[in-house]
């Protein structure tokens, strides 16, 4: 097939720190060219990823003239180009020009999702536009509109290296944008009321540092609870395989949370607050804890010898892994040709005998 994804235009793909959609489109662009498909990637120009590069004119994905050239950058290359699939990880304002045009469209969303956009998405295609979501949460408020299809975030799994088994006083890992919403400080009291220690890594948003300041630095004394900042794909693989636990006390409805198939990748299990689609990635007592409170999911640092970290690995290498998300991509985008050409065939007047 030859197949166009996009990405949003602010971080390369794949990204050095933070980024997680940008890893899937870079996965996902990987195992399609692997696979002998032929691959454009529309992204940021310092993108180094397989295939076809064309970088985004503009790189505000938030700004309507950085928009509107990304959009007829898109619209140039699909008229030139012949693909037989557009595939979309950006915002789904680049593909208003393409729309009505008689090419099957995917739209993937991997954060929350507006029906509204999804319904005129839906009616200006004419019906040439599917969407995927990365967890059953997601969709349920719009699986009515259009064709919908689950595909979850996946991980490379020869980037995360699995630890059977890890230090009895192995510390617990929070990883993550550093923020409230995200929970840092219930990682803390967590850590605490088990006698753990606790790794917080992640970047801390420019607006969120004074937040940071006054509610997580002052617990953060080099010997309890430590700080190491955004890290790398190696620092961590390093940091999640060596813990005994990745924690996720989210205050928001996270859409899928790849860190925790990436630490589940490691062996790692997840102790998390059922917010989102935590429940879907971690399944409960087997490869970590989910629980509705903080009380209940401190309680569970005591049980975590009760999961068999080769669990954790088997459930990504099943469900998450990078072969697994191609493999199901290539299905979406196989139906959505074949229901395109059916709509052709059914819109094509039968010939007179």
């Amino acid at each position: 097939m030859n197949i166009a994804l996009t990405a949003d235009p602010e971080l390369p793909v794949p990204p050095q720190l933070y980024g997680g959609i940008e890893r899937i489109v870079d996965m996902l662009a990987r195992g399609l060219v692997t696979r002998g498909h032929t691959v454009t990637v529309f992204a940021h120009r310092d993108s180094d990823t397989a295939g076809r590069l064309i970088p985004w004119a503009g790189r505000d994905s938030r700004s309507p003239g950085d928009t509107a050239r990304n959009a007829a950058t898109l619209a140039r290359e699909v008229l030139r180009s012949r693909f037989e699939v557009v595939h979309s990880f950006s915002r789904i304002a680049y593909l208003t020009p393409i729309l009505p045009l008689p090419v099957p469209k995917i739209m993937s969303y991997g954060r929350p999702i507006s029906s509204w956009t999804v319904s005129l998405g839906h009616a200006l295609s004419r019906r040439t536009l599917s969407f995927t979501a990365v967890s059953d949460w997601m969709m349920r408020d719009v699986r009515h509109i259009g064709r919908w299809s689950l595909v979850s975030n996946g991980v490379p799994l020869d980037t995360y290296t699995f630890a059977p088994k890890v230090l009895a006083d192995a510390p617990l890992v929070f990883l993550g944008r550093v923020e409230e919403i995200k929970g840092p400080h219930l990682a803390i009291e967590i850590a605490k009321r088990a006698g753990s220690a606790l790794v917080i890594a992640g970047n801390i948003p420019p607006e969120k540092k004074g937040w940071f300041d006054a509610t997580v630095a002052p617990h953060i004394d080099g010997s309890q609870i430590h700080y190491v900042g955004a890290v790398d794909d190696p620092q961590k693989n390093a940091l999640l395989r060596a813990a005994r636990a990745l924690l996720m006390p989210i205050l928001w409805d996270e859409p899928f949370g790849m860190v925790m198939a990436e630490a589940m990748a490691c062996g790692t299990p997840v102790l998390g607050l059922r917010r989102g689609a935590v429940s879907e990635v971690v399944e409960d007592s087997v490869t970590g804890f989910v629980r509705d409170g903080l009380d209940s999911l401190a309680a569970c640092v005591d049980l975590l010898p009760q999961i068999d970290r080769v669990a954790c690995r088997m459930r990504v290498e099943r469900l998450y892994s990078g072969d697994v998300i191609v493999s199901a991509y290539e299905t979406v985008y196989r139906q959505a040709i074949a229901g395109w050409a059916d709509a052709q065939r059914a819109a094509t007047p039968p010939t007179a005998a």
